[in-house]
């Protein structure tokens, strides 16, 4: 996959916002550090307080997350990516067209025989990484729920990473699919902390594998759940997309493309060729440019 970040709407990131920058850094100049390094619960009530934060949404509908009882700290989503592999080295990973490119750059040395769900029938000596929303689009992928059933059938893993949540709407999903094995969530997306690595897994299960370890031995990034503590407290859930969707409507009608359901993106299907990730759609991100509220001149 060509790195397009160097383009005006390449890559993936959080919004740019002085506001919310200025606050985080007065969140950091005033943190209790010492207390938050101290702190042996400090994880746990991130992670229960990140529990609640997601399923507090208004704007989208998450369901059957309750299923998926045994959480514990990540760095980011990545963390969690690898200890998918990890548990699943035996088997061929796989994922659709237009994945976040994480996959593909860590598969590409280590797992030489992975490939796209479209390219060969899915095996029971698979193992599936799907984004939800989708990365490429923003959007619940329109394979997902197939996919996900087929999975289950011949028992297949599957982890679900929803790192775009925070700045998605309308989005409707339910993880009552046997298959699914982990679900992965960042804050990276949500707010201008990707460098501080704040995230979490849930799985169905507590079966001691090495994140798992961390977390019983409260050997985790304590200043990253400090601060994410403070992150959810401050905004909601929704905040992404109530305060920037009318300018993400705008920026898209001046371009001639169509809103995603993630607040940062907008999606070309007949122009911006040059965005294309490997799926059939062309992703833009504006994330750069809401609050100087207009996009750039050429």
């Amino acid at each position: 996959m060509a790195n397009l970040k160097t383009l005006p709407y390449g890559g993936a990131s959080s919004v740019i916002d002085p506001a919310v920058e200025l606050t985080i850094q007065n969140i950091i100049h005033q943190a209790p550090t010492a207390e938050w390094l101290n702190d042996n619960s400090i994880h746990q009530r991130f992670l229960d307080h990140y529990r609640a934060w997601i399923v507090s949404t208004k704007r989208n509908r998450l369901l059957n997350l309750k299923n998926f009882g045994v959480a514990c700290y990540s760095q980011g989503t990545s963390e969690s990516f690898d200890k998918f592999y990890l548990r699943n080295h035996t088997r061929r990973f796989r994922c659709f067209r237009g994945e976040y490119m994480y996959h593909a750059a860590s598969w590409r040395n280590y797992f030489p025989g992975w490939c796209y769900i479209d390219q060969e029938p899915l095996d029971k000596n698979d193992a599936v990484v799907v984004s939800m929303p989708f990365s490429d689009t923003g959007e619940v992928h329109s394979e997902t729920v197939n996919t996900l059933k087929k999975c289950t059938e011949l028992g297949i893993p599957v982890l679900i990473d929803c790192a775009f949540f925070g700045i998605c709407r309308d989005i409707e999903f339910d993880f009552n699919h046997d298959c699914i094995t982990d679900i992965t969530f960042s804050l990276s997306k949500t707010f201008p902390v990707s460098h501080v690595r704040i995230g979490m897994r849930l799985t169905r299960e507590d079966d001691d594998d090495s994140l798992l370890v961390h977390h019983k031995t409260r050997y985790v990034n304590r200043f990253g759940a400090g601060l994410g503590l403070e992150l959810l407290r401050e905004w909601s859930a929704d905040y992404n997309t109530e305060r920037w969707e009318s300018l993400q409507n705008k920026f898209c009608q001046e371009l001639d493309v169509v809103p995603s359901k993630s607040v940062i993106f907008g999606i070309a299907s007949n122009n911006f060729s040059e965005y294309n990730r490997g799926n059939s759609t062309n992703r833009l991100c504006f994330a750069k440019y809401f609050a100087q509220g207009s996009l750039p001149n050429d």
